[in-house]
Formats: structure tokens, C-alpha cells, sequence
């Protein structure tokens, strides 16, 4: 499984140039690291998206690939630059990069609310033999609520960060009415929606075709996780409740710019959804606890477990779920970290939450950082960094899937993604990490 680390087509020296304001903030911020090898993870880490992954377009937006796939994908664009707004207002690289990934992002949702992830060009790449057939455009067209909501969040969190509202332009409102439009015919799939997707020849996992029956029930259908895998019931809890936290976030967006039908929309949209997660997203295990569902028909039937990609139900609290009920998330939290969840294994190496998206075993250090970032508990923050940190394979990068037992065998070693939120994670819990003298 472990390959040899892919050399990246970006001309670094370029970005490295273009980031020097975000080079030198960094590393007065590396000074606070005393340990030498979590300080090379972190530099890695932080920089692997700006250094292996960005490509600039001549109309000012700039396509992101994942790292060792060549397509950008909505959520793992987002994720990818989180890390960079806590240098925001420091560093106008930084506001550059988030404004030309933003325009990039908004304009492929437009061209098509249900992919997933896009080519850079009209070149037809991906996967060729899906019905129906893609645009030219599309690498895949995967339907997942969580693709809309990234880029949306992104740009709450921007101008959260900076102040800067200029984002909030013509090409933003035209996305987000596209996406508002979308998640309102996903709440009547089965009257409304003509998206099916299919992929011959491969595992059932890889294709949803028309979804699982389904009672209307006011949540949001999706046709597919955030792990790209296929649901099992096609209401995922996890990704109604980011509508919520985004349309949450927006709403005084909307509001500070006189937009009162837009801020009407999301306040109404997001009380739907609250009812509706009410009164489907939770259920009884068969020991007796009462937990948040992963999926639902709203028929009765109930996945319980969790999926390391996010959001699941353990990142519940980093996407801000406004209306989560705080008894219930604790005995989630409890319940999908323990070998209760069937995608929980403990190993010598690792111990976490992996994924049926990679073989039996294999934990996902994703599901290490959002424990840390999710958690009040220091000593629990410090010990999923630590294992993080040990579990690289002795290649200073995080990785989609490690090996219980062996870090040195995992799965895809060149993911951004990961990278970009272990980053995220040492800057957050910072004071923890390295209290100050």
C-alpha cells in the first residue's frame, strides 16, 4: 500500500515567492515548537497544499488539486485552506489564495450542483463510464450535501476572519441560490430530483443509482457520504446538520447587506431541518443509548456508526451544529470512539475511527484530529497529536489510512486534506500544546 511520495507539477518556487508574508509569520510561530520532529510535521503539514497543490488561473481563481488525484474537489478545496485564515489578516497571500479558491469553487458549483469534483479543464478526465455521462467538466458527480456547504462555509469564515465581505459578489449569490435551490428538490427527492448516478462494473458501494426509499420527512436527501461511498439511507444526518451551521453563518451575512429575502430563506430552511434532525436523527442502540444516527430513511431504519470524513457525528462541534444537544453529542462521542462503532479499531500503532472507503483496519488520522479539535480534555488533545505525529510512516505527512498495527503501511501518501488539518489543529490548540513561558 505504501508508494513512494508522488512529486508534485506545481512549480514551488512560484508559490514560495508569491507566500513569503505567510512564510515569515509561520515561522515566528514555529518558535513556540521545541520538539524538532513535530515541528517538521508541522511545516510540512501546513504547507503542503500551498507548496503541491494550487494553481493560479489567468481570470484570478485558482484550481486545487487533492494531491495524488488531479481533480479538485469542493470539500477538500475548503479544507485545504482552512489553516491559512489564522494568517488572514497578516498576510495578503493568504486573502488572495482564499478569494481565487472561493471564485473557483463557486463557479464550478454553478456549473453543476451535484459534482462532487471538476477538472481543471474541459477535458473530459475522471471516471468516463458513469451514467449518465459527465460533463467534460466533471471528474465525478457524486451528490454529497457536504460538497454545497464547503465552499459556503469558507466564506463565512473568511469574512469572519477578515472583515472582508467583498466576496459577496454577484458569482456568490448566484451560488448560493443554485445550492438553495438543490437542497429544496433533495427535500422531495423522489417528486422532484432527476439525479441517479451509476457506475457499471463496480462495487455497489461506488454508485447509489436512485437511492433507498425514503419517507418525506424535510430532511435533505444525499445520494452519497463525505468518504464518497455510497449511503445506506440516504438521509445523512451529519451533512443537515452543516446546512444548518452554514445557513446559520449566513444569515447575518445576508442580513448586514440588506438581503432580508435571502436571510429569510436561510432562517426557514434551517428550522425545517432542526425539526426534522429532532425528530429523525436520533435513535437507541441496542445497549440503551440514546445517540445521533449517522443515516436515516426516515422509515424507522437507522445507521449507527461513524465515518472518519468529515463532517460525521464526532465533528459535530468543528462545523458548529447550532442546535446540537450536548448530553446527546457526549454520548455519541462515547459510543463512536469504542469498539461499539464497527469502524473503530484499536491498534499498536493507531487507535481511531477508520472508514469502509479503506480496507478493514486501517484508522484514519482525519478522525485523530477532529477527537483533539472536538475535545475540552487536554491530556486527550495532547494524546491524539502525539499519535499523529508517531504514525507517519516516518515521512513527516499525514495520510488517508494507517494501518492499526504498522504505520508504515497506509493508504494514499500524498492527501492534502489531512495535511491541512493537523495544521489547523496545532495552530487551535496552540496554548495547549506549547503553553508559554
Amino acid at each position: 500500500m505504501k508508494k513512494e511520495r508522488p512529486i508534485s507539477s506545481i512549480d514551488n518556487r512560484m508559490n514560495e515567492e508569491r507566500f513569503q508574508d505567510l512564510f515569515l509569520e509561520v515561522e515566528k510561530f514555529e518558535e513556540r515548537i521545541d520538539d524538532p520532529d513535530l515541528k517538521k510535521l508541522f511545516h510540512n503539514a501546513f504547507f503542503n497544499t500551498i507548496l503541491t497543490t494550487v494553481l493560479y488561473e489567468e481570470d484570478g481563481s485558482a484550481f486545487v488539486i487533492t494531491g495524488d488525484i488531479p481533480a479538485m474537489w469542493l470539500r477538500d478545496s475548503a479544507a485545504q485552506v482552512m489553516q491559512y485564515l489564522h494568517f488572514a489578516n497578516k498576510c495578503p497571500s493568504v486573502r488572495e489564495l482564499i478569494k481565487a479558491v472561493i471564485k473557483k469553487q463557486f463557479t464550478y458549483l454553478l456549473l453543476d450542483p451535484y459534482a462532487n469534483a471538476f477538472n481543471r479543464e474541459e477535458n473530459g478526465m475522471g471516471h468516463t463510464g458513469d451514467i449518465p455521462q459527465n460533463s467534460p467538466w466533471v471528474w465525478e458527480r457524486k451528490f454529497e450535501l457536504d460538497s454545497l456547504c464547503y465552499p459556503l462555509w469558507l466564506l463565512t469564515r473568511y469574512v469572519k476572519a477578515t472583515g472582508d465581505d467583498s466576496v459577496m459578489d454577484d458569482l456568490f449569490y448566484r451560488a448560493f441560490d443554485k445550492a438553495y435551490v438543490t437542497f429544496l428538490t433533495e427535500q422531495r427527492h423522489k417528486d422532484y430530483s432527476s439525479y441517479f448516478h451509476e457506475r457499471p462494473g463496480r462495487d455497489r458501494r461506488d454508485w447509489c443509482g436512485h437511492g433507498s426509499p425514503v419517507a418525506e420527512t424535510g430532511l435533505v436527501w444525499s445520494g452519497y457520504r463525505p468518504s464518497d461511498d455510497s449511503c445506506t439511507y440516504n438521509y445523512y444526518i451529519p451533512g443537515n446538520m452543516f446546512i444548518c451551521s452554514v445557513l446559520t453563518a449566513l444569515r447575518p451575512l445576508f442580513i448586514e447587506k440588506g438581503d432580508d429575502e435571502r436571510a429569510k430563506k436561510c432562517m426557514d430552511l434551517t428550522e425545517t431541518l432542526r425539526r426534522a434532525i429532532e425528530k429523525y436523527g436520533k435513535t437507541t442502540t441496542p445497549d440503551g443509548t440514546e445517540v445521533y444516527a449517522l443515516e436515516t430513511d426516515g422509515m424507522g431504519h437507522y445507521n449507527v456508526m461513524d465515518d472518519a470524513n468529515i463532517p460525521n457525528l464526532l465533528s459535530i462541534p468543528y462545523y458548529d451544529y447550532p442546535f446540537a444537544d450536548k448530553k446527546l453529542y457526549e454520548n455519541t462521542r462515547a459510543y463512536m470512539l469504542s469498539e461499539r462503532n464497527p469502524y473503530y479499531y484499536v491498534g499498536t500503532a493507531i487507535t481511531g475511527i477508520g472508514s469502509p472507503h479503506t480496507p478493514e483496519g486501517y484508522v484514519w488520522p482525519l478522525s485523530l484530529i477532529i477527537q483533539a479539535m472536538t475535545s475540552t480534555d487536554q491530556e486527550e488533545i495532547k494524546r491524539c497529536v502525539k499519535m499523529v505525529a508517531s504514525s507517519t510512516g516516518g515521512t513527516y505527512y499525514i495520510h488517508e489510512g494507517v494501518y492499526k498495527d504498522d504505520d508504515k503501511i497506509y493508504t494514499r501518501p500524498w492527501f492534502a486534506w489531512a495535511n491541512s488539518l493537523f495544521a489547523d489543529l496545532v495552530l487551535r490548540k496552540a496554548d495547549i500544546l506549547f503553553p508559554k513561558k
